[in-house]
């Protein structure tokens, strides 16, 4: 079947069997208490997924399979002479639960160069909309073009054994990371670029031809997208790209279908469209102040006159988080490192100077610190990547390789259909006055 494949069906298996046993042992065991405002007010902090790939802790940031990202920035192959993780390494880890080795992720390398080729249609289905579409959009129905290639849709059709899902959804994977970075590249090229294409490059990896395609040739920039790829990639089940994947695979539609759905909600402003936001209000202050370098104090004014207009400053606060985002750190650090005496960058670093201590005086704010959307925006811009309406297609590119991961985990564990139960407002008034049991205790 393949080295990865098959070491994902013995993984799989074997976790299948420990979940079976221990839903018999435990199954009915509660795992806490709904209060009325979590239902009400987005289920937030209702525990009710199980995802294999990652986890969002409230102090310590996202780790991947155990891993915090600045181990993940020690532990995993790098490509030759950088100093950047590979994101296949990080897509290794997260399907398989395991550390790869070098040969590990030139052999994923390899695979996703094989499989990357792109039907014409997709691209005359991209042409076919206005230039002036939104990225995001054209995006998504690249990969509702794409569609026509899923194995796990064909196979199904066909009639096919429930126990053999998880392999043809695993080979649609493959397949659409492979071919995501050609479909986002070629969008950008048609639009700003004035439809001035470029062929991919085999000898390159996976982030690495990402930033090729797009006409970026400079090895800082293919190290960029090498971190972005990897820090963007999953942020635990409850987000809403990764719980949208997962909601419609749960129907058995196919990844392709089911990443476009993810990547819908990934376009919004609460979600992914936040990258965008963030440098959009850097232009718009420097536009004001009249300056590329704003000073702390008129930072604090402009922060002051946002919220003052009933908005928010974009990429600050986070529905988990309680500290400054690692994702935010990485970046950061990249910036020191590359960049260190860039105006663009210098302003994101008084803005992270600036906007906490203002934020923490408001009491109803629970988190005053940036998170991944705060600094990716000027990064990008300092290597000429100014169209920020496209930043959150890269985001898309990246959140793929932990959506589709766990798409994996949930067929080949044989998760079913997602159906929560749901009350009306005129039902928890009887509840409080005690004449109903809304809760079915």
């Amino acid at each position: 079947m393949g080295v990865i494949k098959d070491k994902f069906k013995e993984k799989s298996e074997s976790i299948g069997a420990e979940i079976k046993e221990i839903l018999k042992l435990h199954g009915n065991k509660p795992i806490g208490e709904v209060t009325l405002a979590q239902v009400y007010q987005g289920m937030r902090g209702i525990t009710g997924l199980v995802t294999e790939t990652s986890l969002l802790d409230a102090q310590e940031g996202i780790r991947f399979r155990g891993f915090t990202i600045p181990e993940l920035q020690k532990k995993l192959p790098k490509a030759p002479g950088g100093s950047e993780p590979l994101p296949e390494g990080l897509f290794y880890l997260m399907l398989i639960g395991e550390l790869p080795t070098e040969e590990d992720v030139q052999h994923l390398t390899s695979v996703w160069q094989r499989r990357s080729h792109v039907p014409n249609h997709v691209f005359a289905t991209i042409e076919a909309l206005p230039v002036s579409t939104h990225p995001m959009t054209q995006f998504v129905v690249a990969i509702m073009a794409l569609q026509t290639e899923s194995i796990f849709a064909k196979q199904y059709a066909k009639g096919m054994n429930k126990k053999d899902y998880w392999e043809a959804v695993f080979d649609d994977t493959m397949d659409l990371i492979a071919r995501l970075p050609r479909v986002a590249a070629y969008i950008y090229r048609r639009k700003y670029k004035g439809g001035d294409h470029i062929q991919p490059n085999g000898l390159l990896d996976w982030a690495g031809n990402f930033a090729h395609m797009m006409g970026y040739e400079n090895e800082g920039f293919k190290e960029l997208m090498r971190l972005y790829m990897t820090i963007h990639a999953d942020h635990e089940g409850g987000n809403v790209s990764a719980h949208t994947t997962h909601l419609v695979g749960s129907a058995l539609s196919d990844p392709y279908l089911s990443l476009a759905a993810g990547m819908n909600g990934l376009a919004g402003p609460l979600h992914g469209l936040a990258n965008q936001e963030v440098i959009k209000w850097i232009f718009e202050m420097q536009e004001l102040i009249g300056s590329q370098s704003p000073t702390t104090t008129q930072i604090e004014e402009y922060v002051k006159k946002t919220l003052c207009e009933g908005k928010v400053v974009p990429g600050y606060g986070h529905a988990v988080l309680r500290k400054t985002d690692p994702r935010f750190t990485a970046q950061m650090e990249f910036g020191k490192k590359h960049m260190p005496n860039d105006p663009l960058v210098n302003t994101v670093w008084n803005v992270y100077e600036t906007v906490p201590p203002i934020l923490g005086s408001i009491a109803k704010i629970k988190n005053p610190w940036p998170n991944v959307d705060a600094h990716s925006g000027a990064l990008l811009v300092h290597y000429g990547m100014v169209e920020y309406e496209f930043y959150t297609v890269l985001f898309g590119v990246s959140r793929a390789l932990g959506v589709l991961a766990s798409l994996c985990w949930d067929r080949s564990l044989g998760f079913p259909l997602e159906r929560p139960k749901s009350i009306t407002t005129d039902l928890v008034k009887l509840w409080i006055d005690g004449k109903d049991n809304i809760w079915g205790d």
